[in-house]
């Protein structure tokens, strides 16, 4: 399973890459904004930083617009994915982008059939959002299950991304699964490394050691 973070912030995506285990980025105009920066200049940023998939959002609602801003975005960086929101525009979209040989990541997905859609119109990602789900006592993580089985059913090569993650269970139930990715706050990849039996059996260690070195008069 590939992780990818789900911020804006440089700093977080310097770190996580210096973890080795990020893979790409999920941006959006609103992360961006919190970061007091120009969008386009952040996206690049980020590519050059990540060197893999890279998620920026379109801002437009039709399909014209959406288009042509979709071909701006993509022509950032190669690493760009263009994210497009699942509605009707937004599959005219994903079709006529692939077409051009641009990749994008559907988003705002809540149902398997809308993932379903997405994959039939050529999207490169989908994203069910199970965090959101969850808020509104649904599961989200049983929406990402429907679409690997679908997937698998139909032979889709569309990724599954698992958005809206709010803690390591939902990356522990999507690796059971067989999602694709999860794409993580870097507060949520930090909490992967933590067991409290972790903590504890460094702790006994170095005590050990300690004790050791001292009967050797070091």
């Amino acid at each position: 399973m590939k992780i990818f973070l789900d911020t804006a912030n440089i700093e977080d995506i310097r770190e996580g890459m210096k973890l080795g285990l990020v893979d790409g980025v999920t941006t959006n105009p609103t992360l961006v904004s919190r970061e007091g920066v120009k969008f386009e200049d952040r996206v690049v940023e980020i590519c050059e930083t990540v060197k893999g998939p890279v998620s920026a959002e379109v801002t437009s609602t039709d399909y014209e617009n959406m288009v042509l801003q979709a071909r701006e975005l993509a022509s950032l960086n190669e690493h760009v994915v263009v994210k497009i929101p699942m509605t009707r525009d937004g599959m005219r979209a994903v079709k006529t982008l692939y077409g051009e040989g641009i990749k994008t990541n559907v988003t705002l997905i809540f149902n398997s059939l809308q993932a379903t859609l997405a994959a039939k119109a050529g999207a490169t990602y989908v994203s069910p959002f199970v965090g959101r789900l969850d808020d509104i006592a649904s599961n989200g993580m049983e929406i990402v299950e429907e679409i690997v089985r679908i997937f698998a059913n139909y032979g889709y090569s569309t990724e599954i991304i698992v958005a809206s993650v709010r803690h390591p269970m939902h990356v522990l139930e999507a690796a059971l699964m067989g999602a694709d990715i999860v794409t993580i706050p870097y507060e949520v990849l930090l909490k992967l490394f933590n067991h409290p039996l972790t903590d504890i059996g460094i702790e006994r260690f170095m005590d050990d050691w300690k004790r050791y070195q001292k009967q050797q008069g070091k």
